[in-house]
């Protein structure tokens, strides 16, 4: 594993998880999104990892009239990097899940490595009545569903956004996904540093145990050795208790509400932005210094903001 100097924080704003009835803060229209983007950036955040919703319903979308309608605000306001999910939400075709990213041609973009069972229909169950018509059905259905990353779907995906220059947030939530990674590096479709988002604690993935966490970085330090970067996420409260010891083991962190809507026990994160200054805190008590986006720019050797299409 490459140890920087700095540590990079990553910030997911709003996801394709949770629903608008969990939780009153979580971003939905496009200026919502904008907002709370910007606010994590002037927080600390080096990297905004964006999804869209379709702005009446809430409901997560991946037309890229919506990400045109919060990205260029983005991009004004803030320096930070971009990166666009190509996961989208759970269902969607492959094309679907491109289309954002191919359009806005960002200088990075999320990748999943790997096929598993993706059951969050444990999430709403505090939610007494829903907001939207589509909140439940969403959330149930995944009992029975399968995030599909087929190697020709990541192939496609790593293919036609690599031309665009764009590079990847390599998303891995098992062990396998690794070795997945590890195959299309081996065939020179994707170059170092590579960006290894290690995720734990979503049912169907691996599980948010230390050792877990150990396991995983010693699996990607035999099979990429210095040339690449480590980021830490986890699912719900197990988010800065696992985000804070990826950053002492020398790697990166992830907060956000796609992946927490706390900022404590039984406290509602009121904003991403309080989220990002949290870690931030608990970062720099530990004497770890924080990455700007310039600076994580030139850790992955992205493109730049000026060569992205929004």
């Amino acid at each position: 594993m490459k140890r920087a100097d700095k540590v990079i924080i990553s910030c997911a704003i709003t996801g394709s998880i949770h629903t608008p009835s969990m939780s009153p803060y979580l971003p939905v229209t496009p200026q919502q999104i904008a907002e709370s983007a910007v606010g994590a950036a002037e927080a600390g955040a080096a990297i905004l990892h964006l999804h869209a919703r379709d702005p009446q319903t809430g409901r997560p979308t991946q037309n890229p009239e919506v990400f045109k309608q919060f990205l260029p605000a983005i991009k004004e306001r803030s320096n930070a990097i971009v990166n666009i999910t190509t996961g989208g939400g759970l269902g969607m075709s492959l094309d679907e899940r491109l289309a954002a990213a191919k359009w806005a041609q960002p200088e990075i973009a999320s990748m999943n490595m790997g096929s598993f069972n993706f059951n969050i229909s444990g999430a709403g169950g505090r939610i007494a009545s829903f907001k939207n018509d589509w909140e439940k059905p969403y959330l149930d259905m995944t009992k029975d569903f399968i995030l599909s990353n087929t190697f020709a779907q990541i192939e496609r995906g790593m293919t036609e956004l690599g031309a665009l220059g764009t590079r990847f947030e390599f998303e891995c939530y098992d062990v396998g996904h690794l070795y997945n990674l590890a195959h299309f590096a081996d065939r020179g479709i994707v170059q170092p540093p590579f960006f290894v988002q290690a995720i734990f604690g979503i049912l169907g993935g691996i599980g948010p145990e230390p050792e877990n966490l150990m396991h995983m970085k010693a699996t990607a330090d035999r099979l990429f050795g210095n040339d690449y970067y480590l980021s830490i996420l986890a699912a719900g409260r197990h988010q800065l208790p696992f985000v804070t010891m990826g950053a002492i083991l020398g790697g990166h962190v992830r907060v956000g509400l796609e992946d927490n809507l706390y900022l404590g026990k039984g406290e509602l994160a009121p904003s991403n932005a309080e989220q990002v200054r949290k870690i931030r805190r608990i970062l720099e008590e530990l004497s770890l210094t924080i990455a700007t986006p310039d600076d994580a720019r030139r850790m992955l050797q992205t493109k730049g903001p000026q060569n992205t299409g929004f």
